[in-house]
């Protein structure tokens, strides 16, 4: 698709040289993402890695005047329910590339971090959707039918890059619709995606976060939220050697600190709350289990009379230091967004195959380093938004201009047969009108060679 679309836009040109410059083919054979016969793999992600920018889904696109630049539907189909392409494996080869290259572009002493968070999916509307569950959704407090996106992403404070993802189902049974269909083999890489969808949410978050490590991606801290900051989860992550950065939900866990348990209430009195600062102090406590943090008081922008809680377990950092990595996590929070609202996140494709929802959220989170990695390359300073809806210009606009050189490209050569005084004639005003027109109308006609 790339190939068909490159003779004048800049977009395809610039996904084509993202696609070479990351290897994303070797990625894909190094993930068993290839095909034994007919339209490549390679060919076939490609398309549907750029169908988002075309303003339609696959269903219009198969249907619109395109339709000769595709292959059947049942071709990307199958694509999309492979059991044995590993794409966990893809994103997390694609993520540690990039994250090395944007590594080398900052300073040594530049804090890296991984980020965790989770986000719903909702498939109201399905019955039989495989591994379809009763999921609690934190954003409108009330259970929705549908999956747990978690995710997991490597920031460096300037880009976000999605490392890996977990389309959780549900680990208790008794919330799940339906279960895994019988026909996957026990054996392939799809089976494993779904046992895993069962697996508890800390769980697979540990998981995802030694996956990135093992990968060779760089972090110094892990970013959390306040559902992830607990105390068991804290401990699993030093257990992986880096540290950890939450925000604590005020619950009934108790610290110890001067040899005295408290509640984060009771912590408070210790601190002073008077003036107008955002950061009141600071406390360097201890679990119940002797893990050391640092707990800072933050204030509450949207009910001042309360304040946040923000624990590190590296007790070193200042209190200015911790809250400004902590400020980070908010980029997963703009991945989310962006990936729902421009790159189709769950909706543009409504498959009842649990690995075709793996294999649409892979590419989703594809497109996104992607556009990140352009947007970096060319020290870009537009906005995700601004890029996604460039690109789609590009691509819409390029149909016009091959239509306008085809059209010149008869007229020049239906000329070539007339008079020689009637083709002086019409060259010379053929001239005149392009030099009369802006610049990008002239760029386009700057090869048309006219026949003596």
């Amino acid at each position: 698709m790339i190939n068909q679309m490159s003779q004048n836009g800049h977009t395809p040109n610039a996904f084509s040289n993202a696609f070479k410059e990351i290897e994303i083919g070797k990625l894909m054979r190094k993930s068993n993402i290839t095909k034994a016969c007919g339209i490549s793999a390679y060919e076939v992600f490609q398309f549907l890695l750029l169908l988002v920018f075309q303003g339609k889904n696959l269903f219009r696109f198969l249907n619109s005047k395109h339709k000769d630049r595709a292959v059947s539907k049942n071709t990307y189909y199958r694509f999309l329910n492979e059991t044995s392409y590993n794409w966990s494996k893809f994103l997390l080869l694609l993520a540690a590339k990039v994250a090395t290259v944007f590594d080398a572009l900052t300073r040594p002493e530049r804090v890296k971090v991984l980020i965790l968070d989770d986000s719903v999916i909702k498939r109201n509307r399905s019955k039989s959707v495989e591994l379809l569950a009763r999921v609690f959704d934190h954003v409108e407090h009330k259970y929705q039918k549908g999956f747990t996106l978690l995710a997991l992403g490597w920031s460096d404070g300037y880009s976000f890059i999605p490392t890996g993802f977990n389309m959780l189902s549900s680990a208790n049974e008794s919330n799940r619709y339906n279960e895994i269909s019988n026909q996957i083999d026990h054996r392939t890489n799809g089976y494993k995606f779904r046992k895993e969808s069962m697996m508890h949410k800390t769980d697979a978050a540990v998981l995802l976060v030694k996956n990135a490590l093992n990968a060779g991606i760089k972090a110094d801290y892990v970013l959390m939220d306040t559902w992830f900051t607990t105390e068991p989860m804290i401990r699993e992550i030093l257990a992986t050697g880096i540290d950890a950065i939450g925000m604590v939900k005020q619950l009934k866990q108790r610290y110890i600190y001067n040899e005295k348990q408290y509640t984060l209430p009771e912590l408070k009195k210790f601190v002073c709350f008077e003036g107008a600062r955002n950061i009141f102090g600071s406390l360097v406590v201890t679990t119940k289990t002797g893990i050391p943090v640092k707990i800072v008081f933050v204030r509450n922008s949207n009910k001042k009379s309360e304040c946040l809680y923000i624990l590190s377990t590296n007790c070193s950092l200042s209190d200015e230091e911790i809250v400004r990595i902590y400020g980070n996590r908010w980029s997963i929070e703009c991945f989310f967004k962006s990936s729902k609202s421009f790159m189709k996140l769950g909706t543009e494709f409504q498959s009842h195959n649990y690995g075709a929802m793996v294999s649409h959220t892979a590419i989703v989170f594809t497109r996104y380093i992607i556009l990140e990695w352009i947007r970096r390359k060319e020290n870009d300073q537009k906005t995700y938004g601004e890029l996604f809806f460039m690109f789609c210009e590009d691509i819409q606009d390029m149909d016009l201009a091959n239509a306008l050189q085809s059209l010149m490209a008869l007229f020049v050569e239906h000329i070539s047969t007339l008079s020689a005084d009637i083709t002086s004639m019409i060259k010379s005003k053929v001239t005149e009108w392009m030099l009369s027109q802006a610049s990008f109308i002239q760029a386009l006609f700057r090869n048309i060679c006219w026949e003596s």
